[in-house]
């Protein structure tokens, strides 16, 4: 009998059950407070949104984030949720992108639903439920939704944004607009899955991130000058990709100053070197598919951040060694920029493959550079000797006998933890 209800139940119902209670993710939300406001922000794992939404929304590549403002000003204040992500979805777009789907349910009862006519109406009944509860998914997204009217002064608004999901650390930036101008905040949330370099080393627990000597001004250009001219080979013998970049920042401010425009990569295994060859068969996107180690300092980098076009084939990437000194207050990474443009065949990797680099590497430094002043989030910038010039016609050659050619500057960027404006200096003199 028991049996016989349930495939009862089966037929005319349809189980939509989400978990208000269920709010663990606020135990891990992150905290500012600042000029007259407390900001709470938490970007709960795929298991938690599935939790509390009742539909496993990371399958739709759909990420909710999760934002408490409590506005203690004395005007009021609204959140610019296209600034926490431009291609953000409507709690609407989130909740169909969820649905039950009444095809899959006809599919559900097999060719007996086009037999026998009393199916048929057990069939209709089933539609039923399945627009029901696609109804009461609607009401339940917008119930939970952060709501787009501003924040009263003295007031509390809390809800979820709908952003395209990402791995790795969360970048929320927080834009609220009033009458008194704009305030910013920025957010960056660790999402647990994504293996990347800086978890391997844990940075910050090893103090890489904060630890060091404070530099002046004329020690911090006399280091950088005898900073080595390019990376090496594990053994320190051969010399690779050249040193051409340098970032002053703390960790969570460079995350935070390329933002979603750029993502991390995770380390090689075998897990990461089936999606890389599955995605270089198939030409499909690969937001994290790792870089190969290079050596600064006798160890790999840090961390390694990309971006990346349609395929894994062509990408911009850029690893970062910390230096262990500080300027500024802030730590000093060592980098190396440059641009995939294509696969070729060699005998030099494991894998008779490797990435054909742009023999211009001072277009994918000055890219960055570039990037990170539209971004508004550099205080300082200049250039200093690095690798030493070389012309097109008589080009060095990389780890992989990759061509390069470089007028021999390595920039120096010093990176603001809000929007700013740029000063260009020349750091040479």
């Amino acid at each position: 009998m028991f049996s016989i209800r349930r495939l009862l139940q089966r037929c005319w119902t349809v189980s939509y059950k989400p978990n208000p209670a269920n709010r663990q993710f606020e135990e891990t939300a992150s905290t500012q407070t600042r000029d007259g406001f407390e900001i709470r922000v938490a970007v709960p794992d795929a298991g938690m949104v599935r939790a509390f939404f009742g539909v496993p929304l990371a399958r739709r590549g759909i990420q909710p984030v999760w934002i408490r403002i409590t506005n203690q000003t004395d005007h009021a204040w609204r959140l610019q949720c296209i600034a926490v992500d431009p291609n953000y979805f409507s709690p609407l777009e989130a909740a169909a992108r969820n649905h039950f789907s009444d095809v899959k349910r006809l599919l559900g009862f097999g060719l007996l639903a086009w037999v026998y006519l009393p199916v048929i109406l057990l069939l209709m009944g089933k539609l039923f439920a399945v627009r029901k509860a696609n109804r009461r998914m609607d009401a339940y997204f917008q119930q939970h939704a952060f709501h787009l009217r501003p924040v009263p002064a003295g007031g509390t608004q809390a809800g979820f944004v709908f952003t395209n999901r990402t791995e790795g650390t969360k970048r929320v930036p927080i834009r609220l607009l009033g009458t008194e101008g704009i305030r910013d905040f920025e957010f960056s949330i660790p999402i647990p899955g994504l293996d990347t370099d800086h978890l391997r080393r844990e940075l910050k627990d090893r103090g890489l991130d904060n630890d060091g000597p404070e530099l002046s001004r004329a020690e911090f250009r006399e280091h950088l000058e005898n900073t080595p001219p390019a990376t090496t080979d594990h053994r320190g013998k051969r010399l690779g990709d050249p040193l051409n970049l340098v970032i002053v920042g703390d960790f969570a401010t460079i995350l935070g100053a390329f933002g979603a425009r750029w993502d991390e990569t995770e380390v090689i295994s075998l897990v990461s070197c089936w999606k890389t060859f599955r995605a270089f068969l198939t030409g499909a996107e690969y937001r994290y598919s790792p870089v190969s180690p290079l050596y600064l300092f006798q160890r790999s980098q840090d961390f390694a951040l990309q971006r990346i076009r349609d395929s894994i084939n062509q990408r911009l990437h850029l690893r970062l060694w910390n230096s262990g000194i500080r300027y500024a207050g802030k730590p000093v990474w060592i980098g190396q920029a440059s641009r995939d443009i294509g696969v070729r065949f060699t005998w030099r990797t494991w894998n008779l493959t490797t990435h054909r680099i742009d023999a211009d590497v001072d277009e994918a430094r000055d890219y960055v550079l570039e990037d990170l002043i539209n971004a508004g989030r550099v205080q300082l910038a200049g250039y200093v000797p690095g690798v030493g010039s070389c012309e097109p016609c008589l080009p060095r050659r990389n780890l992989t006998g990759d061509p390069y050619f470089t007028d021999g500057q390595r920039a120096v960027v010093i990176l603001s933890e809000t929007t700013a404006t740029p000063t260009l200096l020349d750091l040479m003199k």
